[in-house]
């Protein structure tokens, strides 16, 4: 679940974005403020996962807000205008929202802060593991230790040598981008595996441990030129 507030002075504004998280499943807006001093004493004491911040802000920016803040928070900026869409990603916004907001693109949105947060990937470690959210925590996944990894719709099944495997909401792209390509190959549209555990390759399947994966047609030339 995304934990969230918004912080906008207008208060019909407040009220859209509170309608929006109401329909959605995945988010909490926790809580929302127009003073910008309120908003950051919460902050300091409940941690959130992103901010909806209005740019436009009596006495201060929230641009400047942010930039001030000393916690670990996303932000997605709202604005009746574009003329701040670049120096608000120059600080990192997961987001930009024009006002008036449509729900389609406010869930959009939403959608970029979930996958932030299904897949995230320490600087410290990342060569060594794949950092992912799953049952309501941070699992550090050493990369040596994944057999393989299986799509499941909106889900991946990660399979991990002498442990438990991890269910988590992630994509398959996703998780590829963060695996080493010299490791790990996709074989079919639900399937990565790691290369050090296969032990058997036919024209159609690949034997990993004790089960058989199959390839798939569009993955075949991949293969072909790592295993000639």
């Amino acid at each position: 679940m995304i934990k969230a507030i918004a912080i906008d002075d207008e208060p019909l504004a407040l009220q859209v974005i509170q309608v929006y998280c109401d329909s959605l499943s995945n988010i909490s807006l926790e809580k929302t403020f127009s003073d910008l001093n309120k908003a950051k004493t919460f902050l300091n004491k409940f941690p959130v996962d992103v901010i909806f911040l209005d740019i436009e802000m009596p006495n201060k920016s929230g641009i400047d807000f942010y930039k001030s803040l000393n916690i670990d928070v996303k932000v997605i900026f709202t604005t009746a205008y574009e003329k701040y869409a670049i120096e608000g990603f120059n600080v990192d916004a997961i987001d930009y929202l024009l006002k008036p907001i449509s729900f389609e693109r406010f869930k959009k949105a939403v959608l970029r802060v979930q996958n932030f947060k299904a897949i995230t990937v320490d600087n410290f470690d990342a060569n060594t593991h794949l950092s992912i959210r799953a049952n309501y925590k941070l699992n550090r996944i050493p990369i040596d230790l994944i057999i393989y990894v299986e799509a499941m719709n909106d889900y991946v099944k990660i399979y991990i040598d002498g442990e438990k495997a991890i269910v988590a909401r992630a994509t398959m792209k996703n998780i590829l981008q963060e695996l080493p390509c010299l490791k790990f190959i996709r074989i079919h549209k639900s399937f990565i595996v790691s290369i050090k555990y296969i032990k058997n390759i036919s024209a159609i399947d690949i034997v990993i441990i004790d089960r058989s994966l199959p390839i798939g047609n569009s993955y075949k030339k991949e293969l072909d030129q790592l295993f000639p």
